[in-house]
This record gives C-alpha cells, sequence and structure tokens, in this order.
C-alpha cells in the first residue's frame, strides 16, 4: 500500500480506487464484490459469449410469453384430442397461468439483470472508469435487450402463436416444477395484491364463444372450408331470427282442395296436383277440414267406391301453429308429433301460410330441385338481366333464388315491400329501386300487385324512377 498527499494507492491494479483518508467517498463498482471476481476470472471472449447467451434466454421468455397469451385455445384442444404431446402440455400450462406467468417473468427479469452487470464489468476492466464508455454501454446494451430480447421475439410470437408455444412447453413445463418453490413464494405477494383489489383469478378461465363471435370465425374460415358449408353453417346462426312467417308459404301460393268442388275438379286435381298432400277446405280456406294424403287418395279411388264420405274419412287432423313461431321451435314440434304440415293462423284464426319440414331445411341447405314451377320468370335471369315474378313471392325464396339482397326484416312477400316503400297501391307502371336493386310493376289491381319484372343488379331499369 502507497500513500501520497492524503490519498492511499492498492498494490493491485485491478482495484486502483482513489480514496481519502478518514473518508469513505470513493468510486464504486454496481455489481457485488464476489461476482466481480467471478466475473473478471472469465476471459472477455468468455463474457461477451455469455452475453449473447443471457439475451437469447431472453428472448426465449419473451417469445414463449406472447405466444402462449396469443395461443387459439379451440385449435389447442383440438390437437389435445388428436393426441399431440406438445398440445397437451401446452394445455397443462395454460390451466396454471399464474404460475406459467411469474416463471417467465422470473426468469426474463432475472436475466435483464443480470446482462447489465456483465456489461458494465467489461466496459469498466477494458476502458476503465470511462463515465462516457459507461454511458455509451449501458445506451447499446439497453437497445439489445429492447430489439432482441423483447420486441422482435414478441412480434414473432404474435405471428406464428403455434408453431412456438409447443415446442416452448417441453423447455417451460420442467422449469415450472424446479422454480415451484420460488414460484409459490412470489405468487403469495402478488395474490395477495389481487385479493386487495378484489380481482377473480378463475372468472374468465372457462372461454365460451357467443353466437356473433362463432359466425365470424366460420366466416373467416376461407379456403378452409368449403364454400357449401359455410354457407350451411351461416343460415344455422341466421335461424335463430326468423319465424315461421318467413319460411311458410303465403295464403295465396297454397294449392288446396276445396271439398264442396264438383266431384270431377277434386278428381282432376288429385290427379294433377304436385304435391303428395293437401289441405282441404270447405268454401272457404280459413275453413279447414283437415290434410289429404294424395297417394292413399288415389289409391282408394282404384280400389273402391269413391264419395265424398270416403274423403273425409281419408283427411287427417290439421295441426296449426301460430304466427310468430320460432323455426328451431317449430322444426322441434315437427320431430314431436310426426305432423309434415303445419297450418300458420294469425290471431283471429285466419290462415295465413302453411310451413313443411322441407321449408325449414331449404334455409340451411338452399332449395331442393324438385321444387314446383314458380310459373312466370321460374327459369331466372334472361338474356336481358330480367325476370318477372309473381307480386306475392316470399322476399327470402326470392332472395336465395335470384341471389338479390332484398331487406326481409319487414314485409315478407315481394308485394308488400312495394307497397310498403310506395305506402300505396300503383294504378299503373311503376319502376322503383330498393336496395340498390331495380323492380318494374307490371300489373297490379286495387288489392295487391300482382307481377313484377326485376333487373339483374348490373342491368339497372330505364325507366323513370318513382
Amino acid at each position: 500500500m502507497v500513500r501520497h498527499a492524503g490519498f492511499s494507492f492498492s498494490a493491485d491494479a485491478s482495484a486502483r480506487r482513489p480514496r481519502r483518508a478518514g473518508k469513505a467517498v470513493c468510486y464504486s463498482h454496481p455489481s457485488s464484490p464476489l461476482l466481480d471476481h467471478r466475473v473478471d476470472n472469465l476471459p472477455l471472449w468468455a463474457q461477451i459469449c455469455a452475453i449473447f447467451l443471457l439475451l437469447f434466454l431472453s428472448g426465449f421468455f419473451s417469445i414463449s410469453e406472447t405466444s402462449m397469451m396469443a395461443l387459439n385455445r379451440h385449435r389447442l384442444k383440438y390437437l389435445a384430442s388428436q393426441g399431440s404431446l406438445r398440445a397437451r402440455t401446452t394445455q397443462g400450462l395454460l390451466a396454471k397461468t399464474d404460475q406459467l406467468l411469474s416463471v417467465i417473468l422470473i426468469g426474463n427479469n432475472l436475466i435483464n439483470t443480470i446482462i447489465p452487470v456483465l456489461t458494465t464489468s467489461i466496459a469498466l476492466r477494458t476502458f476503465g472508469h470511462n463515465n462516457v464508455v459507461l454511458s455509451v454501454t449501458t445506451g447499446v446494451i439497453a437497445f439489445l435487450i429492447i430489439v432482441f430480447a423483447e420486441i422482435a421475439p414478441k412480434i414473432v410470437g404474435a405471428t406464428y402463436p403455434e408453431k412456438v408455444a409447443l415446442p416452448a412447453s417441453l423447455v417451460l413445463a420442467p422449469l415450472m416444477r424446479i422454480a415451484r418453490p420460488l414460484v409459490w413464494f412470489v405468487n403469495l405477494f402478488a395474490n395477495a395484491i389481487l385479493a386487495a383489489l378484489h380481482i377473480n383469478l378463475k372468472g374468465n378461465r372457462d372461454q365460451r364463444l357467443s353466437p356473433e363471435e362463432l359466425r365470424t370465425i366460420v366466416l373467416e374460415t376461407g379456403s378452409f372450408m368449403p364454400t357449401k358449408h359455410r354457407s350451411i353453417l351461416l343460415n344455422l346462426f341466421d335461424l335463430e331470427n326468423i319465424s315461421v312467417d318467413d319460411v311458410m308459404i303465403p295464403r295465396r301460393r297454397i294449392e288446396a282442395l276445396d271439398f264442396d268442388a264438383p266431384f270431377d275438379d277434386i278428381l282432376h286435381q288429385l290427379e294433377t296436383c304436385y304435391h303428395n298432400k293437401l289441405v282441404v277446405y270447405q268454401g272457404d280456406i280459413d275453413r279447414v277440414l283437415g290434410v289429404l294424403h294424395v297417394r292413399k287418395t288415389l289409391s282408394a279411388l282404384h280400389n273402391q267406391e269413391f264419395e265424398r264420405d270416403t274423403l273425409r274419412e281419408l283427411l287427417t287432423e290439421p295441426y296449426f301453429v301460430p304466427v310468430g313461431t320460432p323455426v328451431f321451435q317449430q322444426l322441434q314440434y315437427f320431430q314431436e308429433s310426426g305432423h309434415r304440415i303445419a297450418i300458420v293462423v294469425d290471431e283471429y284464426g285466419e290462415l295465413q301460410g302453411l310451413v313443411t319440414p322441407e321449408d325449414i331445411i331449404e334455409e340451411l341447405i338452399g332449395e331442393f330441385t324438385s321444387t314446383i314451377p314458380r310459373g312466370a320468370g321460374s327459369r331466372g335471369w334472361d338474356e336481358n338481366g330480367e325476370c318477372i315474378v309473381p307480386g306475392s313471392m316470399p322476399l327470402r325464396e326470392l332472395n336465395r333464388w335470384l341471389k338479390l339482397t332484398l331487406p326481409t326484416d319487414g314485409p315478407k312477400t315481394l308485394n308488400g315491400l312495394i307497397l310498403e316503400t310506395l305506402e300505396e297501391i300503383p294504378d299503373g307502371d311503376v319502376a322503383l329501386r330498393i336496395g340498390g336493386i331495380y323492380l318494374e310493376v307490371m300489373r297490379s289491381d286495387d288489392q295487391a300487385v300482382r307481377t313484377v319484372k326485376i333487373f339483374r343488379p348490373s342491368a339497372p331499369a330505364k325507366r323513370t324512377l318513382r
């Protein structure tokens, strides 16, 4: 030890620190003496390699944290059900989110604390106590930590969560078991703070998807699901919002049999009808007698003397449902009762239409090819981009048939939509536009619009719009 002018200097060159005699003012190293001694014994290249290794480990914890939190839990359940070991391991980790995050954050913060210690030691060893060098070193190591151990890994983890989280789980799972005592000790304080803030740790672990979220998932499947399958699923979600009024065959289009009609007319209608079951009424369609099975009736016609009394005996009891009945509920009624035709009536008991299971199924999978002809315009768009349809045609059926987007949240038929838009019954040819679709009233009377010409959206009407 050499003393000079009130200062003392150590003979060891690595510990040259000026000290004023009798005072504690000195330039001290920011780390502990034990760590300084062990670090100083390592070669320079080993210390630099240790820094890059720690940066890599810090990046591993960062990328694992982000990928675990961004992982699709439903996809994870599917992979686990397929027997994937990594998926089952990841599921076990995510079931203990508090412990998983504790391990990741403890490891990440310890490493990010050690890295500046090493870099400061290297800077002091190489350049001595130079404030400029220490400031530059601190800035450089902060930049490396932020970019290579935080931002870049977390972006990769958020972009490819499944590819990162599943392999990382094989490393994190044993690490969680090893660090369990430390994690338990740290979580004592964290859980106490959360409890003081009245934060429920178990309230949101069971994640459930709403129908709207499921619908969004189906829409985003893209090329992963066939278009037809995606359309069926979307239609299934729509069934929750519609009633029998939306899918029923309206009163005017019902093919029914008048029990009081001449007998020859009855026989002719039975032989030429499009349906296997007919609604039978007496005088007025609101006076429904029952439902007639056409094939059984024709068989009885050939095997015995056929009279009106025989016809009445073949009738089955009609099945009535009120307007506004939800479609899902009605489908369940069909399953339980065994009926295949339901007659829809309003609050006054007047017949509004009829609905069958096929009408409901068509809302899911589209129209059957065996549907009866629609009459005018049944071939769809012609070469001029026009189509003539009856005004009584239901809007949902029209939209499905011609791929249109006419509004269905109000009137149920095309006639009702036109009358609601015009607020009167047109007395001549009128052209109008509804929802970007051009329509022309071709024929109407004092009660309703009978025939309408629809123009394909790419071929607008050239008449004056009203």
